[in-house]
């Protein structure tokens, strides 16, 4: 208010102004903030209202008491009424949010997001598929193992490179994380005489860590003994799995090797199925996967060594009578390998953005 003496007349006007408007506004306001807003604007210390209060004092001795009563009676009303309307308006907003956030127990609940197998396993169960269309039975065994079943039945002689601690993982020397899967092979025999067809699948654990190892990985294990069983059973096994996997133009081929619980031991290759078998692109560049041979390492494989089943012989596993072969996959690399997926370690770091693509 301007510093110049306040006009009695034009107050008391003014005071009937002010009433009406900050009643207007009062009811219309639709939120608390709006309220607060109208009562700093109405009941301010800078407020006109408080500006003529304050302005009594100055005015004649006739005017004083008409219009302090009338002053006073306009912020009271406003006072009243912005309690009011925030009452109604909590009243309001607790009647809406009780509406809006009432629950049907009739009603289903929201379905949660169930998510998706991992792509190793989805990976473990299409080779456990093959495997049992083949005819063999899937078992599993324990992870934590013993000395005896890791290396000793399997023809790993007393200081073999595979029983050094750098590449084995001991809780004693007679107990150990498995490196593979093959113990179950022994143990299957000692509980079931022969013919026997098994594939083993599950984790094992080595000392190994780059882009291409990681500490625990996945295999899957087969074993296949009867009366006759030659190599050429064991390439016929593995072409069909490998047609199964990568697809029905895939060949394989076998080259020598060395496991010590099998001999003859191979490494087996099957044909890419990004070049076609070619080494070659099309664009003629060479292919990267196979890195231009025309072939992409499968895993190991071979004849069981007479001396494993020497540790079986008494359940009818006669070397003289029986014949089998054993094989290993990575299930891990084959994943990798059938997806693309240019580093195994990817596999194990539970990212969204991965995993959501499979």
């Amino acid at each position: 208010m301007p510093d110049a003496p306040l006009d009695p007349q034009q107050a008391m006007e003014r005071l009937g102004r002010l009433a009406e408007e900050g009643e207007r506004a009062v009811l219309e306001a639709a939120t608390p903030a709006e309220l607060e807003e109208l009562r700093v604007r109405y009941l301010g210390r800078k407020a006109e209202l408080t500006q003529i209060l304050r302005s009594i004092p100055a005015l004649p001795e006739e005017w004083r008491a008409q219009l302090g009563k009338g002053g006073n009676e306009a912020r009271r009303a406003l006072e009243a009424l912005l309690e009011e309307r925030s009452a109604a308006l909590e009243a309001s907003a607790l009647e809406r949010r009780l509406r809006d956030e009432a629950v049907d127990v009739t009603l289903p609940g929201e379905p949660l997001d169930a998510g998706h197998l991992h792509l190793l396993t989805t990976t473990r169960r299409e080779l456990e598929d093959i495997f049992a269309g083949l005819g063999y039975r899937v078992l599993e065994g324990p992870e934590v193992e013993f000395d005896y079943y890791n290396f000793t039945a399997l023809n790993h002689p007393a200081g073999h490179p595979a029983r050094m601690l750098q590449d084995t993982f001991y809780f004693s020397s007679e107990l150990l994380l498995r490196t593979h899967t093959s113990p179950m092979q022994v143990r299957a025999m000692e509980q079931q005489e022969p013919p026997i067809f098994i594939v083993v699948p599950g984790k094992v654990y080595r000392r190994d860590s780059d882009a291409t190892h990681t500490p625990m990985f996945h295999q899957i294990e087969g074993l296949a003994v009867d009366e006759g069983i030659t190599l050429a059973d064991l390439q016929g096994t593995l072409l069909e799995f490998a047609r199964a996997f990568f697809g029905g133009e895939r060949e394989v081929r076998l080259r020598p090797h060395y496991f010590p619980f099998t001999e003859p031991s191979v490494e087996f290759d099957v044909s890419c199925f990004a070049c076609g078998g070619s080494g070659r692109l099309r664009d003629r560049s060479r292919d990267p996967l196979c890195k231009g041979t025309g072939w992409i390492e499968g895993g190991g494989a071979g004849m069981v060594d007479p001396n494993v089943f020497e540790f079986v012989r008494d359940r009818g596993y006669d070397p003289d009578r029986v014949q089998g072969f054993a094989f290993g996959l990575g299930i891990d690399r084959l994943a990798m390998l059938k997806h693309g997926v240019p580093d195994l370690r990817i596999l194990f770091e539970n990212d969204l953005r991965f995993l959501g693509q499979f």
